[in-house]
């Protein structure tokens, strides 16, 4: 048995491609989204995140405003700059890129900006609205791998869930998306004994953990959709992610590659965020 691989690039461009046409029909009507990026610091991964979102933007037809601030500046200068934006009608989506500098506390930074143009959907406000069920934005990786479950055609709902990580961004919102579908959901964390035991009873396993290979083929069940969300460099520097790809994809039914899975999603997922922002902003526009 040979998984079958889950295209995120293929249904990525599926994505952006609807999200093109929506673009048009409401850039036609008078109502551009638009996106302001902000880069603190010269840190050069970031960079490189930074360019394809603002390449994102003009892929689908999104304005956007990518603002460079030096590594010197105060936190209080860049809540300033977000109270502006937050304040400017052509601005609908507000990234703030992490990390950012020491000196300046990513929680303050993310509570600053509206939750209404929160489109990385990290704010307390956006988390607590996806906790109790209420629409919002939500947090662009995890979105991605429900749009990523979703194309293999198989049922969320009723099936066993394992999400193994407890972060803010993947794995705590990703256990509330799976449990909303009404998936029957396990999160496990590096004080989970025996992950294993967990992972082999699951219908899904989404791993989000950063540690290479930690997801081997004999602690998954036959047939299972495996979604890998870790990049990660292995001893060699080639890329990687937090399933072992070859003995995974003897077992799994559905799994995602590193490259090419999850993280062309991701930022697909920040696009369609900032157009639902804008539309939020002005109802009146469908």
């Amino acid at each position: 048995m040979s998984a079958s691989l889950i295209d995120g690039v293929a249904v990525s461009r599926q994505i952006r491609q609807a999200l093109s046409t929506q673009v048009a029909r409401l850039t036609a009507q008078g109502l551009q989204p638009g996106l302001a990026v902000l880069l603190v610091g010269d840190d050069p991964a970031s960079a490189v995140y930074v360019r394809n979102k603002v390449k994102a933007c003009a892929e689908v037809g999104v304005y956007s405003l990518l603002e460079r601030h030096q590594a010197a500046t105060t936190e209080e200068a860049l809540l300033q700059r977000i109270g502006e934006l937050n304040a400017d009608p052509t601005i609908h989506g507000i990234l703030v890129q992490l990390p950012l500098p020491a000196h300046i506390n990513p929680m303050r930074v993310i509570q600053a900006i509206s939750p209404k143009k929160d489109v990385d959907g990290f704010s307390t406000e956006s988390a607590g609205e996806l906790m109790i069920g209420l629409p919002g934005l939500r947090p662009c990786t995890p979105w991605g791998c429900m749009k990523l479950i979703e194309s293999t055609g198989q049922a969320i709902r009723g099936r066993h869930a394992v999400v193994v990580g407890r972060s803010n961004i993947v794995g705590k919102p990703m256990a509330m998306m799976l449990l909303q579908a009404d998936a029957t959901v396990t999160l496990c964390h590096s004080a989970t004994p025996d992950l294993g035991s967990f992972t082999r009873q699951a219908d899904i396993v989404v791993a989000a953990v950063g540690r290479p290979g930690l997801v081997r083929g004999d602690m998954l069940k036959p047939g299972a959709v495996v979604i890998d969300v870790g990049m990660n460099r292995d001893a060699s520097g080639k890329l990687c992610g937090d399933v072992d790809f070859d003995s995974a994809r003897q077992v799994a039914g559905w799994i995602t590659p590193v490259p090419g899975g999850v993280g062309p999603m991701t930022i697909t997922m920040l696009m369609s965020n900032t157009v639902d922002a804008a539309m939020a902003h002005f109802p009146s526009f469908s």
